[in-house]
């Protein structure tokens, strides 16, 4: 028997959200967010939080979610990013098993050549009194640094809302928890590779194109 409690967080998003590559109803679509600054070209502090949270108890014995947000951001001097998944198992028995799965992608799309970024990642499974509970919690967040603002190709949005929809299917999936965790790195892997592919024809400049993935994966049990 184990319970683990964790604070949660809160931000303010000052951005306008628009939604694309849509997938099936009841699952969530690849959500694109350009602040008004982005469209000016003017130097902006650059603010988001993503989070994905899951619940699994007598109740509801499986809860699994997954998003993938992309926030382009253009030109920025500071920027506070956060990405946060959390699965949740409560009350539930060896002989009454529950799933919680929470997978949660970002990407941060940001310009500037000397940008100061706090990122922070988690991922957090969490387990109230729930011996016969699988919580996973998968986190991954990528950074996208370019010198010069650009958006991106219909190309490329359609590539990235073809890798949603398989980690829509994984998620809804019965794959063990390990099983599960190698997948969806293997799709993280993708979406680095495309974001790679995409900032190569960015507008070039004195800062060369990077792409940086934070990974934070928890789970329960731990094999």
């Amino acid at each position: 028997m184990s319970q683990h409690r964790k604070p949660r967080t809160h931000s303010v998003l000052t951005q306008r959200a628009i939604r694309v590559g849509l997938l099936a109803a009841g699952a969530a679509g690849l959500a694109t967010a350009v602040p008004a600054q982005a469209v000016t070209g003017t130097a902006h502090s650059a603010v988001a939080l993503d989070r994905t949270y899951s619940r699994a108890d007598v109740l509801h014995h499986k809860d699994m979610k997954q998003s993938m947000t992309v926030r382009q951001f253009g030109e920025v001097h500071t920027g506070t990013v956060r990405n946060q998944a959390t699965a949740l198992g409560v009350g539930c028995s060896v002989d009454d098993h529950c799933r919680s799965v929470a997978i949660s992608m970002q990407i941060v799309m940001m310009a500037g050549e000397h940008v100061h970024l706090n990122a922070i990642n988690r991922g957090d499974a969490i387990n109230q009194y729930c011996d016969g509970c699988q919580t996973l919690a998968s986190a991954y967040q990528f950074v996208v640094s370019t010198p010069r603002p650009f958006a991106l190709s219909k190309e490329t949005k359609g590539r990235l809302a073809d890798i949603h929809r398989r980690l829509d299917a994984l998620t809804r999936s019965t794959l063990r928890a390990t099983d599960l965790k190698a997948r969806v790195d293997s799709l993280a892997a993708e979406v680095t590779a495309v974001l790679r592919d995409a900032v190569a024809k960015a507008p070039k400049g004195p800062v060369r194109p990077n792409v940086t993935l934070h990974r934070h994966l928890d789970g329960w049990p731990a094999h």
